[in-house]
């Protein structure tokens, strides 16, 4: 994990921003719902108020935009809360996204599509710095996350697919190694997969995935053989 997004300079000071003034972070790849775990958070709110202070960045327009702690502003939000503590951190856009993402990622519950998007989103961050700092390898976002570069590499492929087709993954009606196949497809092709998925309620195998991956690659994909 990225250093700075847990380690605070000292000369940072924790200040109260009022809600208004607060933007989401532009794409922001994780959902912020009213689940299990936000009805815990809003329970934890009630009796400690926020405890970890959310940290944004200010934007010429005159709001901050939120790099971490989009939960926690929701939750105090729907408690009523007028204004939240934050630490206001000058980033570059680049330095932002790396924190946005490994900030999130230590979650218990994240789906594929977050992680697809975060870490698209973290790579191509870096992949930015990098081109000003020197080189850049997925095993580096892996070892940040705790996971292989393959596995990373699956979910920055998965992100292809399109937002229907990632929410089938979510609900786990496509295993991650068929969704890798089936992000390699045409809008055209992953639309017939999702129809044939809704309407058939079909359970599609690597062996089928595979398949239909080679056939669009040869352009001889059809409705008909989904």
């Amino acid at each position: 994990m990225d250093k700075k997004t847990d380690v605070r300079d000292p000369d940072e000071k924790v200040v109260e921003i009022e809600m208004e003034r607060l933007r989401a972070f532009p794409n922001h790849p994780f959902k912020v719902i009213g689940d299990s775990q936000m009805i815990e958070l809003q329970d934890s709110i009630k009796k400690y108020g926020v405890l970890n202070p959310l940290i944004v960045r200010p934007k010429i327009e005159g709001y901050y935009e939120i790099i971490s702690g989009h939960r926690r502003k929701y939750a105090a939000e729907k408690l009523g809360y007028k204004k939240i503590p934050v630490i206001i951190r000058m980033l570059q856009d680049d330095e932002a996204v790396v924190i946005m993402v490994d900030s999130n990622l230590q979650r218990e519950q994240i789906t594929p599509s977050e992680k697809a998007y975060a870490y698209k989103m973290k790579y191509d961050a870096m992949k930015h710095q990098g081109s000003k700092e020197g080189g850049l390898t997925l095993g580096e976002l892996g070892e940040a996350a705790g996971e292989s570069a393959k596995t990373v590499q699956r979910y920055i492929w998965i992100s292809r697919l399109s937002d229907s087709l990632l929410d089938v993954v979510d609900a786990k009606k496509i295993g991650i190694m068929q969704a890798v196949d089936l992000s390699f497809l045409s809008e055209d092709a992953q639309q017939w997969v999702l129809v044939a998925i809704q309407e058939t309620n079909i359970v599609i195998t690597t062996q089928q995935s595979a398949m239909l991956k080679e056939s669009d690659k040869k352009g001889e994909l059809t409705f008909p053989m989904v």
